[in-house]
């Protein structure tokens, strides 16, 4: 066996086994307590910046317009825009609720929210599926949460000593360039460095997967440390992986449900059902109680089961 294709098979459990190991090493060491500040600001940089080149070189591998709308775009954005919207609402009327509560409804909305994984297109495509549909709904998908996620944050999550306009273009500045400024990078390549583009299709193809094994590792390092320093119980705890496991399920069959009616049963399935689970830790530990990260932890257990049991299906097919 290559080892390429050793760390395809077994990415997710080297990843997050990894990240959850470094940070146990990383706290044992004397050093630790000198570096804490200087860690917490690098990871700040990092983990933004693998998403950006994950979508980056993604996106640099569709031509827009190739891209095409489907009726179901429509119906699993407005899925997704309107529970997170009403959950968001929830909290920012509902402030004295109970923490667990709020942490319970903070993970169903992080679970709801994420985008698309860059990594759903080629499941998609081992699926039998229409790749190409599914790339148009994550770039919309990537554009709608850049949008509306600032505004309804700055209502249920305001920033401490700063105004309900200011919070949104804080958060604005922070989540906007992230998902959009990848798709605009990608276009200027294309269109101004083909020589650079095609060593990202062709030579460097693979270049997200290893990317995504870094942020992934990175992403459950700073989940673990959300875990060693909350005072949550372990009932809420399983209430977290209960809830992403509620999320992950219902929204492959909603996804899949809506798809079929067009004919796109597994890219709509994959669509609504595989997400950006770096992106989810990063949104959590950013904008909402940190502790909620472990659900894009979860998420990722549970979307990545459900792609083998599809994947060994279709091979059995």
């Amino acid at each position: 066996m290559s080892m390429h294709k050793f760390l395809r098979d077994w990415s997710l459990p080297i990843a997050m086994i990894g990240g959850a190991v470094a940070y146990m090493i990383y706290t044992a060491l004397p050093l630790a307590e000198g570096t804490k500040d200087f860690v917490s600001s690098a990871v700040s940089v990092v983990q933004p910046a693998l998403i950006f080149a994950m979508l980056f070189v993604t996106f640099c591998k569709v031509r827009l317009h190739e891209l095409r709308l489907s009726r179901w775009h429509s119906k699993l954005l407005l899925f997704q825009l309107l529970s997170f919207i009403i959950l968001s609402l929830s909290i920012a009327l509902f402030r004295s609720m109970p923490s667990a509560v709020k942490v319970l409804v903070e993970a169903a909305m992080l679970c709801l929210l994420s985008p698309t994984a860059t990594a759903a297109a080629v499941i998609t495509a081992k699926l039998g599926g229409n790749s190409a549909s599914l790339i148009s709904y994550t770039i919309l998908i990537n554009i709608a949460v850049a949008v509306v996620a600032p505004v309804f944050l700055a209502f249920s999550h305001p920033v401490e000593g700063l105004s309900l306009a200011s919070s949104f273009l804080l958060i604005m500045g922070k989540v906007f360039p992230l998902l959009l400024l990848p798709l605009l990078c990608a276009s200027v390549v294309r269109r101004f460095l083909p020589a650079l583009h095609r060593l990202l299709v062709t030579k460097w193809r693979n270049l997200p997967f290893y990317l995504w094994l870094v942020a992934l590792s990175l992403a459950i390092a700073m989940t673990s440390r959300a875990i060693a320093h909350s005072n949550l119980s372990l009932l809420v705890m399983a209430g977290i992986a209960l809830v992403s496991f509620v999320c992950c399920v219902l929204q492959f069959a909603i996804g899949r449900r809506v798809g079929a009616p067009c004919g796109d049963v597994i890219a709509a399935g994959q669509s609504l059902g595989q997400k950006n689970t770096v992106f989810a830790i990063w949104f959590a530990y950013t904008f909402l109680t940190p502790v909620t990260a472990i659900a894009g932890g979860f998420y990722s257990v549970w979307h990545n089961l459900v792609n083998t049991w599809q994947l060994y299906k279709s091979r059995a097919k």
